[in-house]
């Protein structure tokens, strides 16, 4: 099922991400990278994945785009979650920090995405890896372009 083709139309930003939220949570890369959408608020959005080793990389840890797609996401769904019915948005630049590498013994994290400023054509975005424990794994800032589709 992909829950992207079958949003119903008319939805502000925030009403599609609770629609999905409510059916699943997954996008197609979620379902790619084993995450999903656990909670959404305007400006907040939160995803939750669990690093296996299908995203490990040939030294033996979780490659860095596991963590900068989970970031990428958070970002960009924050911002989504502002837009009206007739908005859309693009990722025009992000900029990843890897704090500590991530294996199969990390366990389930979370990425925090939030809307640090929104207007009629960006948004600037922030978001947080963490565990369990609140350990942080990498951190993320985005700049979103905002257009009407």
């Amino acid at each position: 099922m992909n829950l992207v083709a079958e949003l119903p139309s008319g939805l502000t930003g925030l009403e599609q991400l609770q629609h999905m939220i409510q059916h699943g949570g997954r996008t197609p890369i979620g379902d790619t990278l084993d995450f999903h959408l656990v909670e959404v608020e305007a400006g907040r959005v939160i995803f939750e994945g669990t690093p296996r080793l299908h995203a490990y990389n040939p030294i033996g840890t979780v490659h860095g785009g596991y963590a900068a797609t989970l970031l990428d996401s958070a970002c960009g769904c924050a911002g989504h979650s502002r837009l009206g019915a007739t908005q859309g948005y693009t990722t025009l630049e992000l900029k990843v920090s890897y704090h500590r590498a991530m294996t199969v013994d990390t366990g389930p994290v979370r990425a925090e995405g939030r809307v640090i400023t929104i207007g009629c054509r960006t948004a600037f975005t922030e978001a947080t890896i963490t565990d369990k424990a609140g350990k942080v794994y990498a951190t993320a800032t985005s700049t979103l372009l905002v257009f009407e589709r």
